[in-house]
């Protein structure tokens, strides 16, 4: 199949009513031969196709750490490179792959985590683009969402996200909504105790007294 025919048969895969049928066939496909459509489609004009493309990517690139680390890591490389000025691109939906691959996949994310995590770091790698920003802490949420047992982390994750009013970020508070985990936040110059589901529903508060 040629490089077109295939790029054409995964935006009709991803465009698909049922896409869990859809990520079975995706990541049947030749992990090489798809990373490369999939990374195009973090650019497409349909948000709903962006998604489901790092949906696919996370997929894809979890299965072929499983036989090929090497491959995959070229892969995260790659994303981070995106991610870098020197790139001469923006890197739409690098931060959000990065952290659904590492979401499915427990060796990437132990390898990973914390350069995701630097990314809204002052004092890491951090990211001044609003928009990228958004992706970021969508990745950090969907990582540890997935893979934390720490309620802090989680906890942190949710009222950070809850500063940006978007799509992506309301995806991650209303998977937290019901964790009933609690931590210690240094807040308005005392220690206050939430659960994450409080953090998760601050924003949602906010938006009402408005």
């Amino acid at each position: 199949m040629g490089v077109r025919q295939l790029k054409k048969e995964i935006l009709e895969l991803l465009s698909h009513k049922d896409f869990e049928k859809s990520l079975g066939k995706i990541r049947k496909l030749p992990a090489r031969k798809a990373v490369n459509p999939l990374f195009s489609f973090f650019y497409n004009s349909d948000e709903l196709v962006k998604w489901r493309a790092v949906a696919a990517m996370g997929a894809v690139v979890s299965n072929l750490a499983d036989y090929d680390m090497e491959s995959a890591r070229v892969i995260m490389r790659r994303l981070m490179w995106n991610l870098n000025d020197e790139s001469g691109g923006i890197g739409w939906g690098s931060p959000e792959a990065m952290g659904e691959i590492m979401a499915r996949h427990g060796r990437l994310a132990g390898e990973y985590h914390k350069i995701l995590v630097s990314y809204i770091m002052p004092d890491g790698n951090y990211l001044e683009h609003e928009i990228l920003q958004r992706g970021v802490l969508w990745g950090v949420g969907r990582l540890a969402h997935a893979r934390s047992e720490d309620a802090n982390l989680r906890g942190l994750a949710a009222w950070t996200a809850g500063l940006f009013d978007c799509k992506t970020t309301r995806i991650l508070l209303k998977r937290l909504e019901n964790d009933q985990a609690t931590l210690t936040i240094y807040l308005n110059g005392k220690l206050e105790e939430f659960t994450v589901a409080q953090l998760a529903l601050m924003r949602k508060r906010l938006v009402q007294v408005e």
